[in-house]
């Protein structure tokens, strides 16, 4: 067997995970239950019970995501990186799994396992898509997407370079967050390392890409 094919094979059961673990769990959830909690922990919203099956839904939209961007991508660049993007597209479709487990799971039981999990699995999910930043080609679906990323391939390549350190500890510091510090704490922490892992990539794209302009690159 083709490690192509076993590697679908283990995303396929990783995408029908929720499923199986609702349909265990069916008969015992509630009519209502909780769909959205806010940074505390607390619930503010609570729903029917048949929301839970379009929970169940999330991995699978995340892999026809990224199987309709690899054939709408109008230069082929997602195909050149090849293992790379199956790989990408598998962290995101484990995310996903893991996000809807969660959410099925506190419908069964009426409480939050724990507030921290959520930010480790961000942080988790940053560190790697950090990792993988220097691996990606310049396209229109995938990675710092900046009006001059997309210009200037130089742009594109330093910039993720850049990035991929940045969201690379910015994730590490928030899995330790999650990890040791108070839930609380964590929406700070959170808060201010998105805002760098977003902000910075963005700016130093726009002066690198002056530089450039500038002949000076």
């Amino acid at each position: 067997m083709k490690t192509s094919i076993k590697n679908d094979i283990i995303v396929w059961i990783v995408i029908l995970m929720p499923v199986v673990y609702l349909s265990v769990l069916w008969n015992d959830i509630p009519s209502q239950v909780p769909m959205h909690w806010d940074l505390q922990g607390e619930v503010n919203r609570y729903g029917s019970k048949t929301e839970l099956i379009f929970t169940t839904l999330l991995p699978l939209i995340m892999y026809f995501l990224f199987y309709v961007f690899l054939k709408i991508d109008p230069k082929d660049r997602l195909k050149n990186m090849g293992g790379k993007y199956t790989g990408l597209r598998s962290v995101f479709i484990v995310f996903m799994a893991a996000l809807a487990i969660m959410i099925i799971y506190t419908a069964r039981y009426e409480k939050f396992p724990n507030q921290n999990i959520m930010f480790v699995l961000l942080g988790g999910l940053f560190t790697i898509m950090g990792n993988y930043f220097k691996t990606i080609r310049a396209n229109y679906f995938v990675g710092i997407r900046t009006p001059w990323t997309l210009e200037n391939e130089t742009v594109w390549k330093d910039t993720h370079l850049i990035g991929g350190k940045i969201w690379f500890a910015g994730g590490i510091v928030i899995i330790l967050s999650g990890i040791f510090t108070a839930p609380e704490v964590n929406s700070v922490i959170f808060g201010v390392c998105l805002g760098v892992m977003v902000l910075i990539p963005v700016v130093y794209s726009y002066f690198r890409f002056q530089k450039i302009k500038k002949g000076n690159g």
